[in-house]
């Protein structure tokens, strides 16, 4: 059996399904999900993340935390969190570079949210001298300071996909023709988690809902305000979705998303407009969308490319020049990608990024 066929008995059974559904089985079946068999990460893999292009991205990220968390005392103990932590890369890049910040190793708990066994072990083998702890669910993160980094993680959540219609929304649903997987709609309805969208949109306008965004972005905002911290928030999207985003991808190439389930990554751009408001209705405060490029700059990526450039030549030279260029340029990564601040609103906003 195969996910084809397990999708195919699903529908055949239950009806059409959810792009959210589908999502949901694509990627984190537990025998034919795309997460759970596979590490996807890396030229042998579907796709790259910022943390594996270079050491920079993880080690700035990380001091822009251990700033944010001497900034607010030094707490202690704290919890340094990671959500979708991949290969361990990006965190152990951040435990490199904070080991001469004075206590916050004494200090910090790390704790990982991942859902792939294949990639926990690859964190356990990055991390192994630090011990981290592994959570299947934010909300089981304790209450205690939280400083969290989250790098291509809510583009990854299952999304809903609804079409403007009147007053009225048609989902997107994935059902069955001649056999195949096919995209088809529902009857227009009201859907009052939409009813602020109808002012900015027209008919014949698709509007993606993420509904676990807004639950994950509360846990960790409920933490920050009770106890303070800091969460960095780093994807692909903008303050609020509009179009048909969702995309896979397998081998580095885009593929249709119905084409081969199971074996490609499926993700959606990231509404922040949802975060940033599940981050102020749990009395967090958040910063100014920034794209990553500026974000990056501003913490210094310049300085440290030069000084890791300093022994370099030839072909180590050149790809750390390209490396620098993928993370900041604005038609690389440096627009694409945009950074959210979360943080207490009686403290500092974290480096990089303004209010």
């Amino acid at each position: 059996m195969s996910l084809v066929d397990h999708l195919t008995a699903r529908i055949q059974t239950d009806g059409p399904m959810s792009v959210a559904d589908y999502m949901g089985d694509c990627l984190l079946h537990p025998q034919y999900g795309y997460y759970t068999t596979r590490d996807p990460l890396g030229a042998q893999g579907d796709f790259t993340t910022a943390p594996e292009i270079s050491q920079m991205f993880g080690e700035l990220l990380g001091l822009a935390l251990a700033q944010s968390w001497l900034d607010q005392g030094s707490p202690a103990p704290f919890t340094l969190a990671e959500l979708g932590p991949g290969r361990g890369t990006l965190m152990a890049d951040l435990l490199r570079a904070t080991r001469g910040v004075p206590g916050f190793h004494a200090a910090m708990q790390i704790r990982l949210i991942e859902a792939s066994p294949a990639l926990r072990a690859a964190q356990a083998k990055a991390l192994e001298s630090y011990a981290p702890e592994w959570l299947e669910n934010v909300t089981d993160l304790p209450d205690q300071p939280l400083f969290l980094i989250a790098n291509e993680f809510f583009d990854a959540l299952p999304i809903r996909q609804f079409l403007r219609e009147g007053g009225g929304w048609s989902e997107k649903r994935i059902g069955l023709k001649d056999g195949a997987l096919s995209f088809g709609r529902t009857p227009p309805a009201p859907r009052p988690a939409l009813d602020h969208r109808l002012a900015d949109t027209r008919d014949g306008d698709l509007v993606e809902l993420c509904e676990p965004a807004g639950p994950v972005t509360a846990a960790i905002a409920t933490r920050i305000a009770s106890h303070g911290g800091a969460a960095l928030i780093v994807d692909y999207g903008d303050w609020r979705a509009l179009g048909d985003t969702l995309q896979a991808l397998r081998a580095h190439e885009p593929a249709g998303p119905l084409q081969t389930p199971g074996e490609a990554d499926l993700t959606a751009h990231v509404d922040f407009e949802v975060l940033a408001m599940a981050a102020k209705t749990n009395g967090c405060a958040f910063t100014r969308l920034t794209p990553q490029g500026v974000f990056l700059e501003r913490l210094g990526i310049t300085d440290r490319a030069r000084a890791l450039a300093a022994p370099l030549q030839g072909e180590g030279l050149e790809t750390l020049i390209a490396a620098h260029r993928r993370l900041t340029h604005p038609e690389e990564m440096g627009n694409l990608f945009k950074v959210l601040g979360l943080y207490p609103s009686q403290a500092a906003p974290p480096p990089g990024l303004n209010t």
